[in-house]
């Protein structure tokens, strides 16, 4: 057993009665096995001295694509189907398994600097394995997915798969990958969306999702365009076609949701479904902005991601905390979004959207030890006196506050220094990747 024990710290716990204490956390292994205001330091193997620092529990990212990380700045200035045909499916069709693996790792070291601990993460048709041997090596937890595309031909070849193909590869990778080290890293079946899937392999993948009780990752109204593809496809709306086939229900998580109409709101918070917001993509891209604060009235999970760093081009939580919160005020008033919702959409209700808040999502006795040190001491969080902490966190704090992050009880960054890769390394590798990826592009076939 070994036990790690923070002192001195502002501990901002998200439990159910939002308490902060000021004081010590102790970690056992992988738990957190005490907060008090003063813990004794016998026989703790660690002690980390977090005195005028402020512990937060870490960040969750409910929609990511760790794929596209190499493309930041590749997709500027496009709206949403046009950023996917011109930009993005011509180069995750130029993916290799040696590129796959540095965008997830590029990615990862970039969330994790900026404090989150856990993502959900939809990956390209290929080189997926890749992906989960990065998530594997630098300690995050992850639910991922290879996605699937086996409809249209207006993608290039090598992203147009055949079905029953796509479902194979799909449970070898969940076979291999779900629940690997002590359920750290888990899958999700990760159709793209229902203008690149057919009602066959949508229909089978509601069937896998129920046998292997995992969930189902998508993107849904997103974009006007996309909708009315939807519609002449299907003569239904993205959320009521998804629930005529039976995928609507408590396992699947939606990204985006920009654009639904009343029955779709119904039919999501009817059947449980859990949506990502992702302010910053959707201002990017042009797509709208989610009526969220309607979604919440109506008790609908609602969390926080980035998207891909193609569309944002960051995945910083702090920046979709504050967009977040402020993205709805000119419409819904200055109590809309207010900065305790926001932090609680980006811990303990992305929790709740993968089944886990009874183990991650706020730092309370018995849950896993994931978390991040603060150090809010400095002109842009000052001055400290009479100010609401959470209101520091979400209004004012940076991914640059970030000290420390904790995933599983051990420090995957320390004082800024990474502890599961190198940094180094990973930079000058990235660089390498897209150079060889913006090569392959012009090669890139069509049906």
């Amino acid at each position: 057993m070994s036990t790690l024990l923070i002192k001195n710290a502002e501990i901002v716990t998200v439990n159910p009665k939002n308490e902060i204490i000021y004081g010590d956390l102790l970690i056992e292994d992988d738990r957190i096995v005490q907060i008090d205001s003063h813990i004794q330091e016998m026989n703790v193997d660690k002690v980390i001295d977090a005195s005028h620092k402020t512990i937060v529990p870490g960040f969750i990212h409910t929609h990511i694509h760790l794929c596209q990380t190499l493309f930041r700045g590749q997709g500027d200035d496009l709206e949403l189907l046009d950023w996917l045909s011109e930009r993005i499916w011509p180069l995750e069709a130029s993916h290799d398994e040696e590129s796959s693996y540095y965008s997830a790792m590029l990615g990862i070291g970039e969330l994790i600097q900026s404090g989150t601990t856990t993502v959900i993460d939809m990956e390209t048709v290929h080189h997926a394995d890749s992906a989960f041997q990065a998530i594997n090596e630098s300690g995050v937890r992850a639910l991922s997915g290879k996605v699937m595309m086996d409809h249209g031909n207006e993608v290039p070849l090598l992203l147009q798969e055949d079905t029953n193909n796509s479902i194979q590869e799909s449970v070898d990778l969940l076979e291999k990958w779900h629940n690997h080290d002590n359920g750290r890293i888990q899958y999700a079946f990760s159709p793209r969306f229902v203008v690149s899937c057919s009602e066959d392999l949508l229909r089978q993948v509601r069937d896998l999702s129920a046998d292997y009780d995992v969930y189902v990752h998508s993107h849904a109204a997103e974009n006007r365009g996309e909708i009315e593809i939807v519609e002449q496809q299907t003569g239904m709306r993205n959320v009521v076609y998804l629930d005529h086939i039976g995928l609507a229900n408590e396992r699947l998580i939606l990204a985006h949701c920009v654009w639904l109409n009343d029955e779709e709101k119904s039919i999501i918070k009817s059947r449980g479904v859990n949506v990502s917001h992702c302010p910053g993509s959707n201002l990017k891209l042009a797509s709208g902005i989610a009526e969220v604060p309607d979604m919440l009235d109506n008790e609908i999970r609602v969390s926080l991601g980035a998207d891909g760093a193609p569309c944002n081009n960051n995945l910083d939580m702090f920046n979709e905390m504050r967009l977040a919160a402020t993205i709805h005020k000119p419409t819904h008033g200055p109590t809309a979004m207010d900065a305790q919702s926001v932090l609680r959409m980006a811990t303990i209700d992305g929790a709740r959207s993968i089944g886990l808040e009874n183990d991650i999502g706020s730092l309370e006795v018995g849950k896993k030890a994931d978390l991040s040190i603060l150090n809010l001491n400095d002109f842009h969080v000052y001055p400290s006196f009479g100010v609401d902490p959470i209101s520091r966190i979400v209004y004012s704090a940076t991914r640059a506050d970030i000290e420390t992050t904790i995933i599983n009880g051990k420090p995957v960054m320390e004082n800024k220094v990474m502890k599961t890769m190198d940094k180094d390394i990973i930079l000058k590798e990235s660089n390498k990747s897209i150079d060889r990826l913006l090569k392959r592009i012009p090669t890139i076939q069509y049906s």
